[in-house]
């Protein structure tokens, strides 16, 4: 591992499977590598219930223009998890003063991505603004619709979010068991 960071380089924290840092890499590292990484998933519900879900970005390094209802993102060396929510919501949504409830983790491997995320949500009736680009369009959701829309093997949505759905349905977290199929 390269301690020494370029001023380019994103250093994320590198994780063992129960979500312990074990190292840091550089980001391009972690992708090209599929390491084991440390990442933040938000949650973003209105008062009415319903979850925001974004189309991502064309230029995404992973599950470019897929559907997803969470924000977040790998937690960069040194920063605490929930650190990362609160910068992630503020980058990608323009949300800033949220009020972050952790509903557990969720560790999602596959042959491109491995990431041990820190699962957070929060109620937002405040207007969303894409600050960095990386959210193209987004609609509030019930979970009933998200639910039908998961179903639809052919409605491209980023694999760790669906696990993550389904482990909160599977542990009956607050209403998303509505989302078990």
């Amino acid at each position: 591992m390269d301690a020494v960071a370029t001023e380019t380089q994103e250093m994320v924290n590198l994780v063992d499977a129960d979500g312990r840092v074990v190292g840091t890499e550089s980001r391009e590292v972690v992708r090209r590598d599929n390491l084991r990484h440390a990442s933040t998933a938000v949650l973003v519900r209105n008062s009415a219930g319903e979850i925001f879900v974004h189309l991502r970005a064309a230029t995404k390094d992973w599950a470019p223009s897929h559907h997803d209802c969470c924000a977040g993102g790998v937690i960069q060396a040194g920063e605490d998890p929930r650190e990362s929510a609160v910068r992630e919501l503020a980058e990608e949504l323009g949300i800033t003063s949220a009020t972050l409830t952790a509903l557990g983790t969720s560790l999602y491997e596959d042959d491109t991505t491995r990431c041990f995320e820190h699962v957070f949500e929060t109620t937002w009736d405040g207007p969303l603004v894409y600050a960095d680009h990386e959210v193209v369009s987004g609609e509030w959701l019930t979970l009933d619709r998200l639910a039908a829309r998961l179903a639809d093997p052919s409605w491209p949505f980023v694999p760790d979010s669906r696990k993550l759905l389904a482990g909160l349905a599977a542990r009956g977290v607050h209403d998303y068991a509505r989302l078990a199929g």
